[in-house]
């Protein structure tokens, strides 16, 4: 039998187990109406609205205890590298959560299930010639070191399966016991669709869609594995049914939903993925999860991110179509800043196209952002000076913005529209920023610049940038800087050209011998120790042409 040392993840969970599991009433699992339609669940209205993929509409969000959010969303199958596909999905909804939290005050209890023991994680164990133990392990802790790279706030619990089989093997025995799941003689354990009538098909084009392969002892197509039979030299674990271990879609139900584990129990407020999980993965998911606890509604909000696409491909990115870049080689070119504003520039339904330009777009929003932060700054200082600033128009403004933004992230998440209104805020703020040489008698205005940065960076950290520790203002500072060295160095080319112009014959008073204009030589030497000085901090200029002192010597070689 392949077991893991400890049961740390586990205990975690229990501890938890008082926050997370509310004192709710089960509704009965046998409706009058279609099984298909979404029940308004009853509790704290948020005044919020979000997508649910179960009602295919926007619909409020209401949860089962005020101020609290409990909220499962699928972990990753720990055999290979994490991608910026994954990534793209985790950033969302960790945008998601930190603005409940830190906009809306709806304290968020996450919880993530580890696959730890799969197909491909047996596979790659065969292939490295190493356990799948170490495999698991191995890609486990890159996932979660990528995901802080990332800045995602890790979840109150990360619950690994391996751990917790003999919950799943209780969650598949009640199952059985109320009719919903039937073992075949080759000790493989299906869930049976039939089972349960028009309740299977709460998402789009589940009826239609086939079914997984398996034993030809299935009764429906559709059904699908609770508990696999183990093959030669795969791990197992002992149950009723012979050695084996758990399907796929069981894994997260059972160990979130049983009553043994009491994570979150017999309801669940929000459920996240991508849009590829919705069938067949959650639609198992909740099929299983309701048949265990005979109960109408398990999750009560559904919440789907679109693909991340290589600009250019209708394919999403992924392993198995090994089109995909690696968290860690993406952190070479990028910050993590700027893949968080590229998310936040579209919308978390929608699917988002990966490239250059695209990520250009979220630097210079950044960029922008930062410019305005560092001119204001200065501005409170005293560093800038500027002409009268209408301050009425900026206070005005400001309001605007703080409520242009509520409204926006509470109508399903809309950062887009979000980043817009502090973008419009960046521009008048600027419009307001005009230097001038001197500003003796002007009227500042530093309590407002304050607010509006004060402000800026209160949102940024809602959404997860911290610009103070960021690539990308470095990378933008040292533009700035290439960009005022190269015009300096352009300044000095002109005035060295300008310096070193010969004179023509009749004002040098002789047809035959031209020279420096004398007045000029000091520019020239202006510009030899402008270039002199600048050697030291990494700038290197080579003339063209003749030196100050060349310049000279073939003047005195021609007067004698």
């Amino acid at each position: 039998m392949w077991r893991f040392p400890g049961r740390s993840v586990l205990r975690r969970a229990k501890v938890l187990c008082g926050v997370f599991t509310a004192a709710q009433s089960a509704c009965s699992f046998k409706c009058t109406s279609s099984g298909k339609r979404w029940i308004k669940p009853s509790g704290f209205d948020t005044g919020l609205k979000v997508f649910n993929s179960l009602a295919k509409q926007k619909e409020p969000l209401i949860l089962a205890r005020e101020g609290l959010a409990t909220w499962y969303s699928c972990g990753p199958t720990v055999y290979d590298h994490a991608h910026l596909g994954h990534a793209c999905s985790y950033i969302r909804f960790d945008i998601l959560q930190r603005i409940l939290s830190r906009l809306f005050g709806i304290t968020v209890v996450h919880a993530m299930v580890i696959t730890d023991i799969d197909d491909k994680i047996i596979k790659r164990s065969w292939e490295e010639n190493v356990s799948p133990t170490v495999i698991a392990r191995m890609y486990e802790e890159e996932f979660k070191r990528d995901m802080l790279s990332l800045k995602v706030t890790p979840p109150a619990v990360y619950v690994r399966v391996t751990e917790n089989v003999h919950h799943i093997v209780a969650f598949i025995e009640r199952i059985i016991r109320n009719g919903h799941a039937y073992a075949t003689k080759e000790g493989d354990v299906y869930f049976d669709i039939g089972s349960i009538g028009d309740r299977y098909g709460k998402f789009v084009g589940a009826v239609d869609a086939q079914g997984e392969p398996g034993s030809s002892d299935k009764r429906d197509q559709r059904d699908f594995a609770l508990w696999k039979r183990s093959k030669p030299q795969e791990p197992y674990w002992e149950s009723p049914w012979g050695r084996g271990r758990p399907g796929w879609h069981i894994e997260f139900s059972s160990v979130i939903a049983c009553n043994e584990n009491h994570v979150f129990g017999s309801q669940l407020d929000i459920h996240s993925g991508g849009i590829d999980l919705a069938f067949p993965h959650h639609e198992n998911e909740v099929a299983q999860s309701e048949a265990y606890h005979q109960c109408g509604q398990w999750a009560n909000y559904f919440l789907h991110s679109g693909h991340l696409h290589l600009k250019g491909s209708a394919e999403k990115m992924s392993k198995s179509l090994k089109n995909y870049i690696t968290v860690k080689d993406f952190l070479q070119s990028y910050s993590a800043n700027e893949f968080r504003m590229f998310c936040l520039l579209t919308k978390y339904r929608s699917a988002i196209d990966y490239s250059d330009d695209t990520l250009s777009e979220a630097r210079i929003s950044l960029g922008t952002i930062s410019t305005f932060i560092h001119n204001a700054q200065a501005y409170i200082k005293g560093q800038l000076h500027c002409s009268p600033v209408q301050e009425a128009v900026l206070w005005e403004r400001l309001a605007e913005t703080k409520s242009s933004l509520v409204k926006a992230l509470a109508d399903d998440f809309d950062t887009p529209r979000a980043i817009g209104a502090v973008m419009n805020l960046v521009y008048h703020g600027n419009c307001q920023l005009q230097p001038v040489s001197t500003s003796d008698g002007v009227t500042r205005s530093p309590a407002l610049f304050g607010a509006m940065v004060s402000y800026i960076q209160d949102v940024l950290d809602i959404f997860g940038i911290d610009l103070l520790h960021s690539k990308a203002d470095v990378s933008s500072s040292c533009g700035r800087l290439k960009a005022v060295v190269e015009q300096l160095t352009h300044f000095r080319s002109e005035v060295r050209g300008f310096a070193l112009a010969r004179q023509n014959s009749a004002s040098a008073g002789s047809p035959s011998k031209p020279g420096l204009y004398p007045e000029r030589i000091p520019l020239i030497e202006a510009c030899d120790t402008l270039r002199n000085d600048l050697a030291p901090l990494g700038v290197l200029i080579k003339d063209r042409g003749a030196s100050l002192r060349a310049a000279l010597n073939k003047q005195i070689t021609r007067k004698s």
